[in-house]
């Protein structure tokens, strides 16, 4: 397996707000914010569209699925460098 690339969060997350516009599963107002990496694996977060009482919507599981797939594929490619 070749050697991950080091990235910063900023350019990770163009990468990865461009990745999930282009999805056929994004939802309007989807993206990620935020981005850290735990044991290799990178770990997005972002609005999860909860209701008023803060509980999960039919977008909430969308949302979660997009961070999953985004950890899945770019933690195999990418390392944080900040």
């Amino acid at each position: 397996m070749s050697e991950k690339k080091a990235i910063s969060s900023f350019d990770l997350l163009l990468i990865a707000n461009q990745i999930i516009q282009e999805h056929e599963d994004y939802i309007e107002g989807m993206r990620a914010d935020a981005v850290e990496e735990k044991d290799g694996v990178l770990v997005f977060k972002g609005e999860y569209f909860l209701d008023d009482q803060g509980l999960p919507t039919a977008n909430t599981t969308a949302v979660f699925n997009m961070f999953k797939y985004l950890a899945h594929h770019l933690s195999k490619e990418f390392t944080l460098d900040d």
